[in-house]
């Protein structure tokens, strides 16, 4: 299908979406109209009529006893102990000590990883708009919103899944400052890789892209994000143990914990000889070793552990660190608790 008829289904779906909802609107079947309009920025992206949306979503809401955001949210709850270092990593990642100019990132540093600690801790998101807070997460959304989960430990196992699912009951789910977990369910859930400021317009101001995204860095047969901002957000919100295996992307990437740590680890693109890739064409970017387990229990893969694993770096994210890394770079990521992150592909 070429990129014009994509576009017209999209915009087909979106706009035959919009009257279905109305229709159910008109039927005072609220929650189901606002069930097919978060379908349709998740399904068609909202094509054209993304405003319009928003707009309809509101009203519909507005049906509902409207939450409210009286009173004060939850302190930060203190940091857990770090996790110990690695082992299959025996570099940290380096911290810088303060933000660097554009021009120097540009230069000196958009070829390798770093860490800005604490660079994010004055956003909404870690302040007077709380994520950590799930009294304001339900707030920000309105009754009725549903969002896109992976269901399963690992995407690369046979019984991992994708499904819809209400975005009150996927915050249930999860352990918060001001929510304790009724329940622990059967299946691990992960909002992965998922626009979520495209359906919670007001998370959006909750954070801040930093001005290094815009600074036009260079790498090799490089090319950026082909929408219109060369841009592209996504939020990740797991409870602890949750995972994204060893696996490489296209773009450079700013990725912010905004909520809770999450352990990482990364190699050099120098490394992929000896990273035992998937064979499946679909996750052929995506490594069959998994680095956080001990060499007694991943030793099918000598040379990860002669050749990578001298090489390779990990760091452990607090809430405001900001990480770095260019494309092509192999990265893992792993929830120590419930935990919530912006990544910034540019």
């Amino acid at each position: 299908m070429s990129k014009g008829q994509s576009g017209w289904w999209r915009r087909m779906h979106t706009d035959a979406s919009i009257l279905q909802a109305l229709t159910l609107f008109n039927q005072s079947t609220y929650l189901q109209a606002i069930e097919v309009l978060d379908r349709t920025i998740i399904i068609s992206g909202a094509m054209g009529r993304l405003d319009l949306i928003h707009t309809l979503i509101q009203d519909v809401q507005s049906e509902f006893a409207s939450p409210t955001n009286e009173g004060e949210f939850p302190a930060p709850s203190c940091p857990l102990p770090t996790p110990k270092p690695l082992p299959t990593a025996l570099l940290e990642v380096p911290g810088l000590p303060s933000p660097p100019s554009l021009s120097y990132f540009r230069s000196q540093l958009s070829l390798s990883p770093f860490i800005l600690r604490g660079y994010a801790s004055d956003w909404p998101a870690l302040t007077n708009h709380p994520w950590r807070s799930v009294r304001y997460l339900r707030t920000v959304a309105g009754p009725g919103r549903v969002v896109p989960v992976e269901v399963g430990k690992d995407y690369r196992n046979d019984d991992w899944t994708q499904r819809l699912m209400p975005w009150d009951q996927l915050l249930a789910s999860l352990e918060f400052d001001d929510q304790t977990r009724a329940h622990v369910p059967d299946e691990m859930l992960y909002l992965a890789q998922h626009n979520l400021f495209m359906q919670f317009p007001d998370l959006r101001a909750d954070v801040a892209v930093p001005d290094y995204v815009y600074s036009g860095p260079s790498a090799p047969n490089y090319a950026p994000p082909g929408n219109d901002e060369q841009l592209v957000l996504n939020t990740w919100l797991g409870p602890g143990g949750t995972v994204s295996p060893a696996h490489t992307d296209p773009y450079f990437n700013f990725y912010v914990q905004i909520v809770g740590s999450k352990t990482v680890w990364l190699a050099s693109p120098k490394c992929s000889g000896h990273m035992y890739a998937e064979e499946t064409p679909a996750i052929s970017n995506t490594s069959r070793v998994d680095v956080f387990a001990t060499q007694e229990d991943s030793h099918d893969y000598p040379a990860f552990w002669d050749e990578v694993v001298p090489a390779a770096m990990s760091a452990t994210l607090q809430p405001g660190d900001m990480l770095f890394f260019p494309p092509g770079w192999w990265h893992a990521m792993r929830a120590n608790e419930t935990s919530f992150s912006v990544s910034m592909w540019f």
